[in-house]
């Protein structure tokens, strides 16, 4: 079970680090992504890690300005979001799975663990 948190209304430039925490579940050897969907689009990929950990991927959108990283420690993924913009403004889901293939990352449908999602506004 993954549980996102994190989000809030925030004003254009400015930064926020979104969390998810496992159900105390480790987190070696697991893939982590970030997705999101904003009102009346579909959704997109927006990072991931793969499951050694040492491979991350953005989309076009935010790289450069967002940071996939985990705390195996703490069985917590996070998304830093920095010089963040209105366009990213959605709701931002954490995703997991063990089994998935590097070439598969981007794709939502691979990912058998998803988190409740959690809303980040950003105004203008």
């Amino acid at each position: 079970q993954l549980q996102a948190s994190g989000g809030g209304v925030v004003q254009a430039g400015e930064s926020l680090r979104l969390s998810c925490a496992t159900s105390g579940r480790t987190l070696r050897g697991v893939a982590l992504g970030w997705f999101r969907q904003a009102p009346g689009k579909e959704r997109e990929f927006v990072a991931a890690s793969s499951r050694t950990g040492g491979g991350t991927y953005y989309s076009n959108s935010v790289k450069g300005r967002f940071t996939i990283f985990r705390d195996n420690a703490k069985n917590t993924a996070y998304l830093q979001m920095t010089r963040l913009k209105p366009e990213d403004t959605a709701v931002y889901y954490c995703v997991a799975d063990a089994s998935i293939i590097t070439s598969s990352l981007g794709n939502a449908d691979a990912y058998g663990y998803w988190g409740q999602g959690t809303l980040v506004t950003v105004s203008s």
